[in-house]
């Protein structure tokens, strides 16, 4: 009995210097076992892309893939920033479970499919876009780099990118469309006083956007720890940009808000939203309307009940609650309620152009993006925004050709299956 055992204390010290610590169960394994101790966990991202901390890119064309922006931005930009941008909630465990989430999902590849030529052009509310990435809102830019949203939007343009510009954004929604060089979305923050609902909605529809995407995810506080604890590391003087004595202070730099009284609100997040705020919406506004958090089958089915134009499966980047959830994991069954009445977009972890592949095989029209965009623009503002698009744009070609899908319509159910 102690040859066996002293034998599978072995074997388990072995597994723990091999790649097989992947597989479900070992860590429970070697907990069971004295003297062996799991391994740590490698920090997101170095699992899913490996590399020396000291092989830094020193130009957009240097980067392989987007994660070789990620060190390059957090060398940039003041670690507060970097901070807000990086963080999740409480353990960061839906941050994780985002990228692993794609893990649980094979494409099916089909061959013999003429896919010398490839479309990738989509169609999402009436617009005929180049491609199914969108630019997901992300507020203030300019804290990554001093163009901003307006590198952002030429990145946009230069890719044929639909882009959804934050309220939180540093730079006017008219300033942006014109460096992008056509209509952009407006996410909102509907916050609990309706006067200042109504006030945005009219001032993003007078601007000239088409489409409002009511962001339904942010109702309360949340526990951002990796910001608090970089915030610990910044030495900067922020009082300038972050006046605490009021909101209306605090956010005078963002031109949206512009004319719009914020007297006697402590926070833009919107904590009485219901579906009655949501009819109320729609019947303020021309924009077409979109709701962004949407991560249950039942609120999708309410949604088209609603009337509403679309829905954005988002759990905002993992920075609303930590469920434990991915939205890739959500997405099969709230396509599945929709059953094609409205459009479907899906954002939250996307990387590669794979994880962008396996939902529109699932049914999404398109795929939106935030951090990877970010971090090319604090590490090089627009050659680097341009540059991560350009990756995600290829990448997805290549397994479209692989998976045997000329156009963005053959990525059908049948080619994803759970693992």
């Amino acid at each position: 009995m102690t040859d066996r055992f002293e034998s599978r204390r072995q074997l388990l010290k072995w597994l723990a210097a091999s790649p097989l610590v992947a597989f479900p169960g070992f860590a429970d394994l070697a907990a069971q076992t004295p003297g062996v101790r799991p391994p740590a966990r490698p920090e997101d991202p170095t699992i899913w892309a490996p590399r020396s901390p000291q092989e830094l890119i020193a130009t957009p064309e240097d980067a392989i893939n987007v994660f070789d922006f990620e060190p390059v931005a957090r060398r940039n930009v003041p670690p507060a920033h970097f901070g807000y941008m990086a963080s999740g909630i409480d353990d960061e465990v839906t941050l994780r479970a985002n990228r692993e989430g794609f893990q649980k999902f094979q494409l099916r590849p089909r061959r013999l499919v003429d896919v010398s030529k490839v479309d990738m052009s989509t169609d999402i509310l009436g617009t005929r876009y180049a491609s199914p990435i969108v630019i997901a809102p992300v507020g203030g830019h300019r804290a990554y780099n001093p163009g901003g949203e307006l590198a952002v939007a030429r990145a946009a343009k230069a890719g044929g990118h639909l882009m959804i510009l934050s309220t939180q954004a540093s730079t006017s929604p008219e300033d942006v469309m014109a460096a992008r060089g056509g209509p952009i979305w407006f996410q909102l923050y509907a916050t609990n006083k309706w006067e200042v609902t109504k006030g945005l909605l009219a001032r993003a529809e007078r601007a000239g956007c088409p489409v409002v995407a009511v962001t339904i995810d942010r109702n309360g506080g949340r526990n951002q720890e990796t910001l608090f604890r970089l915030q610990r590391t910044d030495t900067r003087d922020c009082s300038m940009c972050h006046d605490r004595g009021s909101l209306a202070a605090n956010y005078r730099t963002r031109p949206i808000y512009e004319g719009i009284d914020l007297s006697g609100l402590t926070n833009i997040q919107s904590s009485a939203l219901t579906w009655d705020s949501v009819k109320r919406i729609r019947e303020t506004t021309k924009m077409k309307v979109v709701l962004k958090g949407i991560l249950a089958h039942e609120d999708a089915e309410l949604a088209v009940k609603a009337g509403v134009d679309g829905i954005i499966v988002s759990n905002h980047g993992a920075r609303s609650e930590d469920s434990g959830r991915s939205t890739i994991d959500a997405l099969p069954d709230i396509v599945e309620a929709v059953r094609d009445r409205m459009p479907v977009l899906v954002d939250s972890g996307f990387r590669r152009g794979t994880d962008i592949a396996k939902a529109l095989c699932m049914g999404a029209t398109a795929v939106a993006v935030g951090r990877p965009y970010i971090w090319g623009l604090g590490a090089f503002g627009q050659p680097g925004v341009e540059k991560v698009l350009a990756i995600l744009r290829t990448e997805l070609f290549a397994i479209m050709q692989q998976v045997g899908a000329p156009t963005l319509g053959h990525l059908v159910p049948s080619m994803v299956r759970r693992a």
